[in-house]
């Protein structure tokens, strides 16, 4: 007997069960994907013999509807109900960088009840890496503008509480996004209980000023995960062009962990990542430096 003409303790089938249900008798959240895309960018500098310092930057969209009108947020979207939650992600990735084939990856599904005053929304949150010299950024018909914000995150504040069965670690993170002359900012708390086994996460937002919704926490998570992540992975490759020099990859590292890395042992870190090329860089004023592009097979072993 298949599950189709099995019958349940009312001596109906799931073809009948499902004839008679009634998807009314339960509330339904609305669901949204957010895109956190980030990109590095070149500063402007005046010495054109040094090497341009580079900046971590997110793309958020200006609110031109309420609710949370003329803040800053994260683009994204609402699920149809003829969509999956990836495609939904895909879709608004499409139509806020207008390029396809981009690394991206879910973070988080955001569920708090109060967390949008128009109704329940959960959402899922994406992480998008990208390339800005592959882009052409535009605001969507529900944004009065788009704009690169440059990142800065650190923390300022720690304290640790020791259990006889664990431990409570509480820090305080500061989230400055800054676009021509709009400096918004937020602080986060990020709470982490121990107890015996078990172990708790709670973030929540402190203060925030020009970020819409709960968005200061959101971007928060997502720093938190690409410095992780750009540890053990080659994930930093997709912020890359095709061909590049050593040291431009290892100013991409420093500025997303937000420290200076050591020349010697950066190179012989990312060393099975990268082939080098029988091209140089050629630009006015620098020594040319050999170009090298990404190893795809680098942990592939035999």
């Amino acid at each position: 007997m298949n599950d189709l003409t099995r019958r349940d303790r009312n001596g109906i089938t799931e073809q009948e069960f499902l004839q008679h249900y009634d998807a009314s008798q339960y509330e339904r959240p609305s669901v949204t994907v957010d895109m956190l895309i980030f990109t590095v960018m070149d500063k402007d500098q005046i010495n054109y013999r040094k090497l341009p310092e580079k900046s971590l930057q997110l793309l958020l969209i200006k609110r031109g509807e309420h609710p949370y009108i003329g803040q800053w947020a994260l683009p994204g979207g609402f699920v149809s109900v003829h969509e999956s939650i990836e495609e939904a992600a895909q879709r608004e990735l499409r139509s806020e960088t207008n390029i396809d084939n981009i690394y991206m990856e879910q973070l988080f599904t955001w569920g708090d009840t109060d967390r949008d005053p128009r109704t329940r929304v959960i959402s899922c949150s994406y992480m998008a890496l990208v390339d800005r010299s592959a882009l052409e950024v535009k605001a969507g018909d529900d944004a009065d503008d788009a704009g690169w914000f440059e990142v800065t995150y650190q923390m300022f504040q720690e304290k640790r509480t020791l259990w006889e069965d664990g431990y409570e670690h509480e820090r305080l993170m500061k989230i400055t996004l800054s676009h021509e002359d709009d400096l918004l900012s937020a602080t986060v708390k990020i709470t982490e209980i121990t107890r015996g086994r078990t172990r708790k996460i709670v973030r929540e937002i402190v203060d925030t000023e020009g970020i819409a919704f709960d968005h200061a926490k959101i971007i928060e998570y997502a720093i938190e995960r690409l410095r992780n992540k750009i540890e053990y992975t080659d994930i930093a490759f997709n912020l890359m062009p095709p061909r590049f020099t050593l040291s431009e990859l290892q100013q991409v590292y420093e500025v997303v962990l937000g420290k200076e890395l050591l020349a010697a042992a950066f190179r012989r870190k990312i060393a099975p990542m990268v082939v080098e090329t029988n091209e140089s860089t050629k630009d006015a004023g620098h020594r040319p430096s050999k170009l090298y592009r990404y190893n795809p097979f680098w942990n592939q072993t035999m």
